[in-house]
């Protein structure tokens, strides 16, 4: 579906602007197969572009997200991510632990522009508040972390790669500060990377996949052993349940996941 929601998601990708217009224009909104959506695209000339970033993968994601928003799907979600374009949708939050990692990986010259570097020490020390927070939330902590956040990322220190990050991050402030209005949330991706790492994994010692059938069934297997995993159940036992193998009685997996909370 091509609505607002699919709109800011090209724009966050980057397409280019007549891309942008050439489908929010057109009078053709909804679709009901891959089929109509990819001749929808050929039609619009998009299919032939060789450009960056690819216009069908990112118009394909755009209008995957606009259905969502549009059947509510994941109404009241927060995505927090690592600042990738690709999670950048959404009620978007982003990762403290990826923010901190970019003062982190600055590489100073000289005495002025280490200690410069030291404001990473006042990061960790507000995260730590922010954890606090989230145990104890109340309207007049919150005033008080956005303020504290204003005095250590509008400060200015000399080292101009160090202030023109401080001054970026200031910008995102909303995004950083998500988790004082929705407490729930986490403050980093740390479980999401947990959670990819065996297929990470997997990647790097085999490559990929020769088939698209294998990799689904690669990624279907790396995905119950992941859940099988956190549920606390022997992997093994399980797939001996479902193929009939005697052994421990293990039930379907989706009557034993809590379904999220609306």
């Amino acid at each position: 579906m091509i609505n607002a929601a699919a709109i800011a998601y090209m724009r966050g990708a980057n397409l280019p602007q007549d891309v942008v217009d050439r489908l929010a224009r057109h009078a053709a909104r909804d679709f009901g197969s891959h089929e109509e959506w990819t001749d929808h695209l050929r039609a619009l000339g998009l299919a032939d572009l060789r450009v960056t970033p690819d216009p069908v993968r990112a118009a394909s994601e755009a209008a995957l997200w606009g259905a969502i928003e549009a059947e509510g799907l994941l109404a009241g979600a927060v995505v927090v991510s690592d600042d990738a374009g690709q999670f950048r949708v959404g009620d978007h939050a982003l990762c403290w632990v990826h923010t901190e990692r970019l003062v982190h990986k600055l590489v100073p010259a000289n005495d002025g522009q280490r200690n410069a570097v030291a404001v990473a020490k006042r990061i960790w020390w507000f995260y730590r508040r922010l954890k606090d927070y989230k145990l104890a939330p109340s309207p007049e902590q919150a005033s008080l972390l956005r303020a504290q956040f204003d005095r250590i990322f509008k400060r200015r220190t000399g080292y101009a790669t160090l202030d023109h990050l401080l001054k970026r991050l200031l910008a995102r402030k909303r995004e950083l500060l998500r988790v004082l209005e929705r407490p729930e949330i986490p403050l980093h991706t740390n479980a999401s990377e947990n959670d990819i790492r065996a297929f990470v994994t997997k990647r790097k010692i085999s490559g990929g996949t020769v088939s698209e059938k294998g990799r689904q069934a690669r990624d279907v297997m790396l995905g119950l052993a992941k859940t099988c995993k956190k549920l606390k159940i022997p992997f093994f036992d399980y797939l001996s349940a479902r193929l009939g193998i005697a052994g421990p009685a293990i039930p379907q997996l989706a009557t034993l996941v809590s379904p999220a909370p609306r």
